[in-house]
């Protein structure tokens, strides 16, 4: 790979021999790096981004709320402190719990199987899921929801920050999160 020339033209000089210093040439060696890193760059591939697709209502369009089936919707309202309100059905009727985001697995994994059994595991009639942001939630806290929306392969989610209604701030304000 590398060489080592030395010249020949050592002269005597009173007693003492003088030597030529040693020259290095690396030429080979650099061809050879470059030649590893084109085949490198060129044989690997390069990580592929994770991005969740997510759609919202364009804001130009009219406001329409729309009416989701009561008997299959389950609502995640994302707060402080690492903490959700859950409820399944509409607001009116909601049974809200707080629940760790840590834990909503278990809770989206129950929700689940009480609307297939209200549904008698009709495939047509699966759970669809709003998620609702709080101003006091965490940016981490809705990744970690939108992730287990793909984890739980939930096939209908929503995000909708902003429906957030009086009863969910009020229940919010109630246990101060």
């Amino acid at each position: 790979m590398a060489t080592l020339n030395e010249s020949q033209s050592g002269k005597a000089v009173k007693g003492r021999t003088k030597k030529a210093t040693p020259k290095v040439d690396l030429t080979a060696m650099v061809d050879l790096m470059f030649l590893l890193t084109t085949f490198f760059m060129l044989t690997t591939t390069l990580g592929q981004l994770n991005a969740a697709d997510i759609a919202k209502p364009d804001k130009t369009l009219p406001d329409v709320i729309e009416k989701y089936p009561e008997s299959r919707t389950m609502t995640i309202v994302l707060g402080k402190d690492n903490k959700a309100v859950s409820y399944l059905g509409t607001i009116e009727k909601a049974n809200m719990k707080v629940v760790p985001v840590a834990d909503l697995q278990k809770e989206i994994k129950s929700n689940e199987l009480l609307v297939a059994a209200a549904h008698q595991n009709n495939p047509a009639k699966y759970m669809i899921v709003i998620i609702k942001p709080g101003k006091t939630a965490k940016f981490q806290n809705f990744v970690d929801v939108i992730d287990e929306m793909k984890i739980a392969n939930i096939k209908s989610y929503a995000i909708d920050d902003d429906h957030i209604t009086e009863k969910e701030i009020a229940f919010m304000e109630k246990n101060n999160f």
